[in-house]
């Protein structure tokens, strides 16, 4: 299985009309916030595939196009506060949004996030029942605390985040939130099982294997920010 994981900037080598070429391996796509909803609907409709989507702090409640208002991507998903089981067996859950920093509608306390957080734990707790685990991959647009984050206001990083990998355990944890401008700036850090990955721009993702254990893969591709 192979993701498309995108987050915050608008690329020219996936907005165009040779994404099918370019991207015809992909498998799903996730989405970690702050991209206009055409986009979001051009790579599900060009590529035929499922998307999941959280919405950063940027997002706005309604969208105008030509097709009139819109509330949500036509045909994504959205995990905020869901836990959701994808056909191919992989298992998401996600919250949207930063930190508050100027009341802006997807800005949360800290005490917030940590509402988001408790309001999956049921549906996790049933799954490592039915399934043998938790999930495969928490989606959020903030950084964990301490992981990728930031030290101003904006972009500090949730402890909810860092608590939840801690906790339950997931192999994969896609955020978004934190813009990358330079090559030696890490975008991937191992917190104990969960490998934690900064979705800037765009980043592909191999998976070799998908068993109750957890996720096995297979490789690993950056491309942040950059259009080639």
């Amino acid at each position: 299985m192979r993701i498309l994981a995108i987050s915050d900037e608008e690329l020219g080598n996936i907005y165009n009309p040779q994404i099918r070429e370019r991207f015809k391996h992909i498998d799903i796509a996730i989405s970690c916030g702050d991209l206009p909803y055409y986009y979001l609907e051009y790579i599900i409709s060009m590529l035929d595939i499922n998307l999941y989507y959280v919405r950063g702090n940027h997002a706005r409640d309604v969208e105008f196009s030509i097709d009139g208002q819109k509330k949500s991507p036509w045909g994504g998903v959205d995990l905020h506060r869901k836990v959701v089981r994808d056909e191919s067996g992989l298992i998401l859950a996600g919250v949207q949004g930063s930190l508050r920093y100027n009341n802006g509608p997807y800005q949360y306390t800290q005490a917030g996030m940590w509402e988001n957080i408790l309001t999956l734990v049921p549906k996790l707790l049933l799954n490592r029942i039915v399934y043998g685990k938790y999930l495969d991959i928490f989606v959020t647009h903030a950084s964990p605390w301490k992981i990728h984050d930031r030290t101003d206001r904006p972009h500090i990083g949730s402890k909810a985040f860092r608590w939840f990998n801690r906790v339950f355990q997931p192999a994969i944890h896609l955020h978004g939130h934190i813009h990358v401008y330079k090559n030696d700036e890490i975008t991937e850090t191992q917190f104990q099982k969960t490998r934690i990955i900064n979705a800037f721009g765009y980043k592909e993702i191999e998976i070799e294997s998908l068993t109750c254990d957890g996720l096995s893969f297979a490789s690993r591709q950056a491309r942040h920010g950059r259009n080639e």
